[in-house]
């Protein structure tokens, strides 16, 4: 049995086609776990899906921003942007079955020694408070909640986790946090709307994984969504975007049994301007 960390697929199935054959994946034998992002601005967001929902609990899913921002505009709750690629999903007879299989997965998990999420992960939580958070989020995506929730899922405040925080305000932080996050400051501040590298950090802020003293500095967190960080591995974090829908590649991490791993890659033929 064989383990692989997947960065963003963003609709490219014929490049994560290439990859799950280059490593010899078998769904009757091994498990993938997609770091977030399965959707959006590639040419084949419906063949994603297909194809994950085939696999069964051979591939274990994270949501990323773009797959939220999927069942926002499902819903009438944001209009798509103009680079966004959903209407093969949206207008396929079977898009209702994407959407509802979407609603059931994942904003976090902690397996095989891993946490895992899609942007990152604030100072203030240990990993247990990730995974209680993370499964209040789930909770409304798959409840009746979701469509009272969703008009109130966006917006960039709160910036800074209260645990007094209550409602949509609670949810839309923990959101942001898992699934947008790049750079905060020391006391956990987001600030969301900074791209680009470590370098690039605004004034006052570093990468969520730098903060000192954060409270999950003892786990290994693989995250996705920051291609312009691309492959990042250290004993504490793992990146794995590498910018497949960005003209880059995408990536595949095996996980040996000896605490070694494997990075693989392939091209992706589609290529965008870079973007969220």
């Amino acid at each position: 049995m064989a383990l692989y960390l997947i960065g963003d697929v963003q609709g490219c199935d014929t490049a994560l086609g290439r990859l799950l054959e280059k490593v010899g994946f078998s769904p009757s034998r091994d498990t993938a776990y997609l770091l977030g992002d399965l959707v959006n601005r590639g040419p084949e967001s419906d063949a994603v899906l297909r194809r994950l929902m085939g696999y069964g609990d051979a591939a274990r899913c994270l949501l990323g921003n773009h797959d939220l921002s999927l069942l926002a505009v499902a819903h009438g709750n944001r209009a798509p942007h103009r680079n966004d690629t959903m209407d093969r999903v949206l207008k396929s007879p079977d898009g209702g079955e994407m959407l509802e299989w979407l609603r059931a997965q994942k904003m976090a998990m902690r397996e095989h020694g891993l946490l895992m999420v899609h942007g990152g992960v604030l100072p203030q939580w240990d990993a247990a408070q990730v995974l209680s958070l993370a499964a209040e989020v789930e909770a409304v995506l798959r409840g009746p909640e979701l469509f009272d929730f969703l008009p109130q899922m966006y917006g960039n405040e709160p910036a800074q986790w209260r645990d007094t925080l209550r409602g949509a305000e609670r949810l839309r932080v923990v959101v942001n946090a898992l699934t947008r996050l790049r750079f905060c400051t020391p006391e956990g501040v987001m600030h969301l709307k900074a791209s680009g590298g470590i370098a690039d950090a605004p004034a006052g802020t570093v990468a969520w994984f730098d903060v000192p003293g954060r409270r999950t500095a003892g786990e290994t967190i693989a995250f996705g969504h920051w291609s312009q960080l691309g492959y990042l591995r250290r004993p504490d974090v793992i990146s794995l975007d590498t910018g497949c829908v960005w003209g880059g590649c995408l990536s595949a991490l095996r996980l040996a049994a000896d605490g070694g791993h494997e990075l693989v890659q392939v091209d992706c033929e589609q290529a965008q301007a870079p973007g969220e």
